[in-house]
């Protein structure tokens, strides 16, 4: 199983991820694919994927079942402990908070 996420992703990169995976909802692909066709996906988000952001999930054999890649800014950002991939979050921008207030 595959899973793609994208933010702010350019209507043609979405677009050619509907042509392999299904979209489920707006961003969010799905789909059974090999290992060579998934690193070739891969390859286009990171080619097309300009100012977003994206996740890929695959299940492989791992101790959690499964692994992924991210690509662009976002809070969330992996961290591998003792062989365990985890998600750490970024701190908040305090600039942003001192505007906001």
């Amino acid at each position: 199983m595959l899973v793609i996420v994208v933010e702010n992703a350019p209507h043609r990169l979405r677009g050619r991820l509907a042509l392999w995976l299904l979209e489920v909802r707006a961003g969010v692909y799905v789909g059974k694919v090999s290992r060579r066709v998934r690193e070739m996906i891969w390859n286009t988000v990171v080619q097309g994927i300009e100012d977003g952001n994206a996740v890929m999930a695959w299940s492989t054999n791992t101790e959690s079942g499964f692994d992924f890649l991210t690509l662009g800014a976002n809070r969330r950002i992996p961290l591998e402990l003792d062989g365990v991939k985890l998600v750490s979050f970024l701190p908040e921008n305090t600039d942003k908070q001192a505007v906001e207030t």
